[in-house]
Protein backbone atom coordinates (compact mmCIF):
# COMPACT_ATOMS: atom_id res chain seq x y z
CA UNK A 1 0.00 0.00 0.00
CA UNK A 2 1.08 3.49 -0.52
CA UNK A 3 0.91 6.38 1.56
CA UNK A 4 -2.59 7.25 1.14
CA UNK A 5 -4.02 3.50 1.79
CA UNK A 6 -4.29 2.72 -1.89
CA UNK A 7 -3.28 -1.29 -3.39
CA UNK A 8 -1.25 -0.61 -6.67
CA UNK A 9 -1.74 -3.18 -9.02
CA UNK A 10 -0.51 -4.01 -12.57
CA UNK A 11 -0.72 -6.26 -15.32
CA UNK A 12 -1.42 -9.88 -14.28
CA UNK A 13 2.19 -12.00 -13.51
CA UNK A 14 3.37 -13.02 -16.86
CA UNK A 15 1.72 -10.62 -19.06
CA UNK A 16 3.28 -7.23 -20.69
CA UNK A 17 1.82 -4.04 -19.12
CA UNK A 18 1.29 -3.26 -23.07
CA UNK A 19 -0.67 -6.41 -23.92
CA UNK A 20 -3.13 -5.60 -20.70
CA UNK A 21 -5.74 -3.42 -20.70
CA UNK A 22 -8.40 -2.29 -18.46
CA UNK A 23 -12.13 -2.44 -19.34
CA UNK A 24 -14.45 -0.12 -17.71
CA UNK A 25 -18.33 -1.34 -17.78
CA UNK A 26 -19.60 -4.79 -17.96
CA UNK A 27 -22.58 -3.98 -20.19
CA UNK A 28 -22.49 -5.42 -23.69
CA UNK A 29 -19.95 -2.85 -24.59
CA UNK A 30 -17.46 -3.53 -22.66
CA UNK A 31 -17.96 -7.56 -23.01
CA UNK A 32 -17.41 -7.55 -26.86
CA UNK A 33 -14.32 -5.44 -25.88
CA UNK A 34 -12.64 -7.77 -23.28
CA UNK A 35 -13.68 -10.71 -25.56
CA UNK A 36 -11.82 -9.18 -28.88
CA UNK A 37 -8.78 -8.66 -26.82
CA UNK A 38 -8.86 -12.35 -26.08
CA UNK A 39 -9.25 -12.95 -29.43
CA UNK A 40 -5.83 -11.39 -30.10
CA UNK A 41 -4.31 -12.72 -27.13
CA UNK A 42 -4.51 -9.63 -24.63
CA UNK A 43 -5.39 -10.11 -20.80
CA UNK A 44 -8.51 -7.72 -19.84
CA UNK A 45 -9.82 -6.55 -16.17
CA UNK A 46 -13.34 -5.58 -16.52
CA UNK A 47 -14.71 -3.48 -13.61
CA UNK A 48 -18.21 -3.36 -13.47
CA UNK A 49 -19.56 -1.06 -10.79
CA UNK A 50 -23.10 -2.77 -10.34
CA UNK A 51 -22.62 -5.45 -7.40
CA UNK A 52 -24.14 -8.73 -9.69
CA UNK A 53 -23.05 -8.35 -13.04
CA UNK A 54 -26.07 -8.39 -15.18
CA UNK A 55 -27.74 -6.99 -18.25
CA UNK A 56 -30.28 -3.82 -17.07
CA UNK A 57 -33.43 -3.55 -19.89
CA UNK A 58 -35.26 -5.53 -22.19
CA UNK A 59 -35.07 -6.36 -25.60
CA UNK A 60 -33.60 -5.16 -28.88
CA UNK A 61 -32.65 -6.17 -32.06
CA UNK A 62 -29.96 -6.78 -33.95
CA UNK A 63 -28.97 -6.08 -37.67
CA UNK A 64 -26.32 -8.10 -40.26
CA UNK A 65 -23.71 -5.87 -39.20
CA UNK A 66 -23.88 -6.35 -35.60
CA UNK A 67 -23.91 -10.29 -36.02
CA UNK A 68 -21.19 -10.17 -38.66
CA UNK A 69 -19.23 -8.43 -35.38
CA UNK A 70 -20.23 -11.09 -33.02
CA UNK A 71 -19.21 -13.94 -35.54
CA UNK A 72 -15.87 -12.13 -35.48
CA UNK A 73 -15.75 -12.39 -31.50
CA UNK A 74 -16.43 -15.90 -31.89
CA UNK A 75 -19.83 -15.91 -30.54
CA UNK A 76 -22.12 -15.56 -33.96
CA UNK A 77 -23.39 -19.19 -33.44
CA UNK A 78 -24.22 -18.64 -29.46
CA UNK A 79 -25.59 -15.09 -30.35
CA UNK A 80 -28.25 -17.12 -32.70
CA UNK A 81 -28.98 -19.75 -30.61
CA UNK A 82 -30.69 -17.12 -28.34
CA UNK A 83 -32.24 -14.60 -30.94
CA UNK A 84 -35.17 -15.07 -32.80
CA UNK A 85 -36.17 -13.29 -36.35
CA UNK A 86 -38.37 -10.42 -36.53
CA UNK A 87 -40.27 -9.12 -38.79
CA UNK A 88 -40.89 -5.62 -37.52
CA UNK A 89 -39.28 -3.88 -40.69
CA UNK A 90 -42.08 -5.86 -43.07
CA UNK A 91 -44.98 -5.54 -40.91
CA UNK A 92 -45.81 -1.61 -40.88
CA UNK A 93 -49.15 -0.86 -39.44
CA UNK A 94 -51.60 1.77 -38.22
CA UNK A 95 -53.27 1.61 -34.75
CA UNK A 96 -56.43 0.53 -36.57
CA UNK A 97 -54.81 -2.45 -37.18
CA UNK A 98 -54.42 -1.83 -41.29
CA UNK A 99 -51.45 -2.99 -42.53
CA UNK A 100 -49.01 -0.35 -44.45
CA UNK A 101 -46.41 -3.20 -45.44
CA UNK A 102 -47.01 -6.98 -44.71
CA UNK A 103 -44.16 -9.34 -44.58
CA UNK A 104 -44.91 -12.70 -46.28
CA UNK A 105 -44.11 -16.00 -44.79
CA UNK A 106 -40.43 -17.25 -45.50
CA UNK A 107 -39.10 -13.65 -46.14
CA UNK A 108 -35.78 -13.63 -44.76
CA UNK A 109 -35.08 -10.76 -41.94
CA UNK A 110 -32.49 -8.62 -41.33
CA UNK A 111 -33.22 -8.72 -37.81
CA UNK A 112 -32.72 -11.13 -34.58
CA UNK A 113 -34.57 -10.19 -31.67
CA UNK A 114 -33.26 -10.52 -28.44
CA UNK A 115 -33.48 -10.37 -25.09
CA UNK A 116 -30.68 -8.04 -23.54
CA UNK A 117 -29.86 -10.70 -20.92
CA UNK A 118 -29.90 -13.25 -23.44
CA UNK A 119 -27.28 -11.57 -25.65
CA UNK A 120 -24.99 -10.18 -22.37
CA UNK A 121 -25.08 -13.97 -20.98
CA UNK A 122 -23.82 -15.19 -24.41
CA UNK A 123 -21.21 -12.53 -23.98
CA UNK A 124 -20.03 -13.15 -20.33
CA UNK A 125 -19.78 -16.86 -21.02
CA UNK A 126 -17.35 -16.57 -23.44
CA UNK A 127 -14.74 -14.36 -21.52
CA UNK A 128 -12.20 -16.23 -19.16
CA UNK A 129 -12.97 -16.73 -15.84
CA UNK A 130 -11.94 -14.19 -13.27
CA UNK A 131 -11.72 -10.83 -15.91
CA UNK A 132 -14.58 -9.35 -14.53
CA UNK A 133 -15.12 -7.84 -11.07
CA UNK A 134 -18.34 -6.60 -9.73
CA UNK A 135 -18.67 -3.79 -7.22
CA UNK A 136 -15.63 -1.86 -8.61
CA UNK A 137 -16.46 1.83 -9.16
CA UNK A 138 -13.87 3.83 -11.05
CA UNK A 139 -13.73 7.41 -9.21
CA UNK A 140 -10.45 8.94 -10.33
CA UNK A 141 -8.19 8.18 -13.79
CA UNK A 142 -4.80 9.19 -14.04
CA UNK A 143 -2.13 8.25 -17.04
CA UNK A 144 1.89 9.32 -18.13
CA UNK A 145 2.97 8.33 -21.55
CA UNK A 146 2.39 4.40 -21.35
CA UNK A 147 0.57 3.55 -18.41
CA UNK A 148 -3.14 4.13 -17.02
CA UNK A 149 -4.15 4.21 -13.33
CA UNK A 150 -7.62 3.56 -12.34
CA UNK A 151 -8.68 3.91 -8.96
CA UNK A 152 -11.70 2.03 -7.68
CA UNK A 153 -12.27 2.36 -3.42
CA UNK A 154 -8.89 1.69 -1.85
CA UNK A 155 -8.03 -0.08 -5.29
CA UNK A 156 -5.56 1.05 -8.13
CA UNK A 157 -5.38 -0.69 -10.69
CA UNK A 158 -2.84 0.13 -13.83
CA UNK A 159 -2.49 -1.27 -17.64
CA UNK A 160 -1.41 -0.08 -20.76
CA UNK A 161 -4.97 0.93 -22.19
CA UNK A 162 -8.41 1.78 -20.08
CA UNK A 163 -11.12 1.20 -22.65
CA UNK A 164 -14.08 3.09 -21.05
CA UNK A 165 -17.32 1.45 -21.86
CA UNK A 166 -19.38 2.96 -18.82
CA UNK A 167 -22.75 4.06 -21.17
CA UNK A 168 -24.14 7.35 -21.34
CA UNK A 169 -23.24 9.01 -18.17
CA UNK A 170 -19.59 8.07 -18.71
CA UNK A 171 -17.82 8.67 -15.63
CA UNK A 172 -14.34 7.99 -18.17
CA UNK A 173 -15.90 10.74 -20.21
CA UNK A 174 -16.91 13.89 -17.79
CA UNK A 175 -13.19 12.76 -16.01
CA UNK A 176 -11.14 13.47 -19.16
CA UNK A 177 -13.46 14.42 -21.59
CA UNK A 178 -14.98 17.72 -19.01
CA UNK A 179 -15.70 19.85 -22.07
CA UNK A 180 -17.98 18.05 -23.72
CA UNK A 181 -21.18 18.29 -23.01
CA UNK A 182 -24.11 15.92 -21.46
CA UNK A 183 -26.28 13.91 -22.60
CA UNK A 184 -28.87 15.17 -24.87
CA UNK A 185 -32.63 15.00 -23.57
CA UNK A 186 -34.26 14.24 -27.45
CA UNK A 187 -37.69 15.22 -26.79
CA UNK A 188 -39.20 11.58 -26.27
CA UNK A 189 -39.82 9.19 -23.77
CA UNK A 190 -40.78 5.22 -23.98
CA UNK A 191 -42.01 2.67 -22.52
CA UNK A 192 -40.51 -1.03 -22.73
CA UNK A 193 -41.74 -4.29 -21.33
CA UNK A 194 -41.61 -8.22 -21.95
CA UNK A 195 -44.49 -10.41 -21.63
CA UNK A 196 -45.19 -13.92 -22.74
CA UNK A 197 -46.63 -14.76 -26.13
CA UNK A 198 -46.81 -17.30 -28.81
CA UNK A 199 -45.70 -16.93 -32.40
CA UNK A 200 -45.21 -13.58 -32.69
CA UNK A 201 -43.62 -12.11 -36.28
CA UNK A 202 -42.98 -9.09 -34.98
CA UNK A 203 -44.62 -5.38 -36.05
CA UNK A 204 -44.19 -1.54 -35.91
CA UNK A 205 -47.31 0.45 -35.62
CA UNK A 206 -46.88 4.09 -36.77
CA UNK A 207 -49.68 6.31 -34.81
CA UNK A 208 -49.86 10.03 -34.51
CA UNK A 209 -46.77 11.09 -32.13
CA UNK A 210 -45.52 7.74 -31.81
CA UNK A 211 -44.88 3.97 -32.77
CA UNK A 212 -45.31 0.76 -30.74
CA UNK A 213 -42.68 -1.98 -31.42
CA UNK A 214 -42.92 -5.43 -31.29
CA UNK A 215 -39.82 -7.71 -31.22
CA UNK A 216 -40.31 -11.64 -30.52
CA UNK A 217 -37.47 -12.93 -28.07
CA UNK A 218 -36.59 -16.32 -26.93
CA UNK A 219 -39.03 -18.01 -25.04
CA UNK A 220 -41.61 -17.21 -26.10
CA UNK A 221 -41.49 -13.95 -25.31
CA UNK A 222 -41.72 -10.51 -26.95
CA UNK A 223 -40.24 -7.50 -26.35
CA UNK A 224 -42.41 -4.31 -26.78
CA UNK A 225 -41.76 -0.46 -26.58
CA UNK A 226 -44.05 2.49 -27.52
CA UNK A 227 -42.45 5.74 -27.90
CA UNK A 228 -44.20 9.06 -27.82
CA UNK A 229 -43.07 12.82 -26.99
CA UNK A 230 -42.20 14.44 -23.95
CA UNK A 231 -41.77 18.12 -22.54
CA UNK A 232 -39.28 17.23 -20.46
CA UNK A 233 -37.45 14.17 -18.73
CA UNK A 234 -38.58 12.85 -15.69
CA UNK A 235 -42.20 13.33 -15.71
CA UNK A 236 -43.63 9.99 -14.21
CA UNK A 237 -47.19 8.50 -13.19
CA UNK A 238 -48.04 6.48 -10.07
CA UNK A 239 -48.91 3.49 -12.62
CA UNK A 240 -46.61 3.59 -15.61
CA UNK A 241 -48.75 0.54 -16.95
CA UNK A 242 -51.96 2.70 -16.63
CA UNK A 243 -51.10 5.59 -18.31
CA UNK A 244 -49.55 3.26 -21.39
CA UNK A 245 -52.60 1.70 -21.74
CA UNK A 246 -54.39 5.10 -21.49
CA UNK A 247 -53.07 6.15 -24.54
CA UNK A 248 -52.70 2.99 -26.57
CA UNK A 249 -55.50 0.86 -25.01
CA UNK A 250 -57.28 0.91 -28.37
CA UNK A 251 -55.14 0.29 -30.53
CA UNK A 252 -55.01 -2.85 -32.41
CA UNK A 253 -54.17 -6.49 -30.75
CA UNK A 254 -52.20 -7.82 -29.59
CA UNK A 255 -50.80 -4.21 -28.13
CA UNK A 256 -53.05 -3.99 -25.34
CA UNK A 257 -52.64 -7.75 -24.43
CA UNK A 258 -49.16 -7.77 -24.31
CA UNK A 259 -49.20 -4.85 -22.17
CA UNK A 260 -51.83 -6.32 -19.85
CA UNK A 261 -49.83 -9.55 -20.12
CA UNK A 262 -46.53 -6.97 -18.72
CA UNK A 263 -46.59 -7.16 -14.43
CA UNK A 264 -46.87 -3.72 -13.68
CA UNK A 265 -43.62 -3.77 -11.38
CA UNK A 266 -41.53 -4.61 -14.78
CA UNK A 267 -42.66 -2.01 -17.29
CA UNK A 268 -39.40 0.36 -17.87
CA UNK A 269 -39.55 3.77 -18.49
CA UNK A 270 -36.93 5.94 -20.10
CA UNK A 271 -36.15 9.26 -21.30
CA UNK A 272 -34.49 9.27 -24.73
CA UNK A 273 -30.95 11.31 -24.39
CA UNK A 274 -27.83 11.06 -26.94
CA UNK A 275 -24.91 12.63 -27.13
CA UNK A 276 -23.28 15.33 -29.74
CA UNK A 277 -20.47 14.23 -31.48
CA UNK A 278 -16.79 14.11 -29.49
CA UNK A 279 -14.54 15.59 -31.26
CA UNK A 280 -12.68 12.68 -30.55
CA UNK A 281 -13.14 9.22 -28.65
CA UNK A 282 -8.78 9.35 -27.24
CA UNK A 283 -7.27 10.62 -24.93
CA UNK A 284 -3.92 10.05 -24.13
CA UNK A 285 -4.29 5.84 -23.38
CA UNK A 286 -7.07 5.74 -22.74
CA UNK A 287 -10.13 5.44 -25.32
CA UNK A 288 -14.34 5.50 -25.36
CA UNK A 289 -16.31 3.01 -26.82
CA UNK A 290 -20.37 2.47 -27.42
CA UNK A 291 -22.54 4.59 -25.63
CA UNK A 292 -19.66 6.59 -23.71
CA UNK A 293 -18.25 7.31 -26.77
CA UNK A 294 -22.11 8.00 -29.42
CA UNK A 295 -25.05 6.83 -27.50
CA UNK A 296 -27.74 7.56 -29.87
CA UNK A 297 -31.63 7.10 -29.78
CA UNK A 298 -32.81 3.85 -30.82
CA UNK A 299 -34.62 4.23 -34.03
CA UNK A 300 -31.83 2.52 -36.19
CA UNK A 301 -31.87 -0.85 -33.73
CA UNK A 302 -27.99 0.46 -33.46
CA UNK A 303 -26.39 1.53 -29.96
CA UNK A 304 -25.42 -2.29 -28.84
CA UNK A 305 -24.75 -3.11 -32.60
CA UNK A 306 -22.40 0.10 -32.87
CA UNK A 307 -20.51 -1.13 -29.54
CA UNK A 308 -20.20 -4.70 -30.98
CA UNK A 309 -18.55 -3.18 -34.19
CA UNK A 310 -15.88 -0.60 -32.17
CA UNK A 311 -15.39 -3.62 -30.14
CA UNK A 312 -13.42 -5.57 -32.88
CA UNK A 313 -12.39 -2.64 -34.89
CA UNK A 314 -10.21 -1.78 -31.66
CA UNK A 315 -8.90 -5.23 -31.14
CA UNK A 316 -8.30 -5.28 -34.67
CA UNK A 317 -6.24 -1.85 -34.46
CA UNK A 318 -4.12 -3.60 -31.39
CA UNK A 319 -3.64 -6.22 -33.53
CA UNK A 320 -2.28 -4.56 -36.72
CA UNK A 321 -0.60 -1.82 -35.36
CA UNK A 322 3.08 -1.06 -34.73
CA UNK A 323 2.03 0.86 -31.35
CA UNK A 324 -1.05 1.41 -28.90
CA UNK A 325 -0.40 4.77 -30.04
CA UNK A 326 -1.23 4.14 -33.98
CA UNK A 327 -3.95 2.03 -33.05
CA UNK A 328 -5.99 4.26 -30.86
CA UNK A 329 -5.07 6.46 -33.71
CA UNK A 330 -6.46 4.19 -36.60
CA UNK A 331 -9.52 3.22 -34.20
CA UNK A 332 -10.33 6.76 -33.66
CA UNK A 333 -9.79 7.63 -37.52
CA UNK A 334 -12.31 4.55 -38.33
CA UNK A 335 -14.95 5.01 -35.97
CA UNK A 336 -16.07 8.24 -35.54
CA UNK A 337 -17.11 8.81 -39.13
CA UNK A 338 -19.18 5.86 -39.04
CA UNK A 339 -20.79 6.37 -35.45
CA UNK A 340 -21.16 9.66 -36.02
CA UNK A 341 -23.54 9.18 -39.36
CA UNK A 342 -25.69 6.69 -37.39
CA UNK A 343 -26.41 8.79 -34.26
CA UNK A 344 -27.19 12.02 -36.45
CA UNK A 345 -29.23 9.70 -38.48
CA UNK A 346 -31.14 8.53 -35.47
CA UNK A 347 -31.64 10.93 -34.27
CA UNK A 348 -33.35 12.64 -37.09
CA UNK A 349 -35.96 9.35 -37.85
CA UNK A 350 -36.61 10.00 -33.92
CA UNK A 351 -37.98 13.03 -34.27
CA UNK A 352 -39.70 12.64 -37.97
CA UNK A 353 -41.35 9.22 -35.43
CA UNK A 354 -43.53 11.33 -32.89
CA UNK A 355 -44.19 14.45 -35.80
CA UNK A 356 -48.14 14.29 -36.38
CA UNK A 357 -47.45 15.75 -39.82
CA UNK A 358 -45.10 13.33 -40.52
CA UNK A 359 -47.54 10.51 -39.79
CA UNK A 360 -49.95 12.00 -42.11
CA UNK A 361 -47.84 12.34 -45.00
CA UNK A 362 -45.70 9.05 -44.54
CA UNK A 363 -48.85 6.09 -43.99
CA UNK A 364 -50.22 7.01 -47.36
CA UNK A 365 -46.39 6.77 -49.09
CA UNK A 366 -46.07 3.54 -47.44
CA UNK A 367 -49.11 2.53 -48.87
CA UNK A 368 -48.53 3.66 -52.14
CA UNK A 369 -44.46 1.22 -52.13
CA UNK A 370 -44.35 -1.71 -53.99
CA UNK A 371 -44.21 -4.77 -51.76
CA UNK A 372 -41.57 -6.26 -53.85
CA UNK A 373 -39.74 -2.49 -53.54
CA UNK A 374 -40.49 -2.71 -49.64
CA UNK A 375 -39.19 -6.33 -49.59
CA UNK A 376 -35.92 -5.31 -50.84
CA UNK A 377 -35.56 -2.28 -49.07
CA UNK A 378 -36.15 -4.31 -45.83
CA UNK A 379 -33.86 -7.07 -47.24
CA UNK A 380 -30.71 -8.20 -45.14
CA UNK A 381 -28.72 -6.11 -47.91
CA UNK A 382 -31.48 -3.48 -47.07
CA UNK A 383 -29.28 -0.40 -46.15
CA UNK A 384 -25.84 0.61 -46.10
CA UNK A 385 -25.45 0.52 -42.20
CA UNK A 386 -26.32 -3.40 -42.55
CA UNK A 387 -23.64 -3.78 -45.12
CA UNK A 388 -20.46 -2.95 -42.67
CA UNK A 389 -18.47 -6.00 -42.85
CA UNK A 390 -15.69 -6.62 -39.88
CA UNK A 391 -11.99 -6.65 -39.91
CA UNK A 392 -10.27 -9.90 -38.97
CA UNK A 393 -10.01 -10.51 -35.95
CA UNK A 394 -7.93 -14.37 -35.79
Amino acid sequence: MDGQGVRQRTAPAGGAMTSHAIVIGGGIGGLAAALALHRIGWHATVLERAPELREIGAGMSQAPNALRALDELGVGKQARAVGVPTYATGNLRTPDGRYLQRARPGDPTPLLGFHRADLHRVLLEAIPSGWVRPGAEVTAIRQDKETVTVRCGDDELSAGLVIAADGIRSTTRRLLWPDAPPPRFLGRTAWLGVSETLGMPGSMTLGPGGYFLIHPVAGDRAYWAYVTSADRPGIRYDSEKGELLERVGDWHDPIPALIEATAPETVIRIDIHDLDPLPTYVNGRVVLLGDAAHAMSPDRGQGAGQSLEDAVVLAAALAGEPTIDDALRCYDAVRRPRTRATAMGARKDGARSISKAAYRLMTPMLRLVPAPLWRKVTSPDGNSTWRWQPPRLT
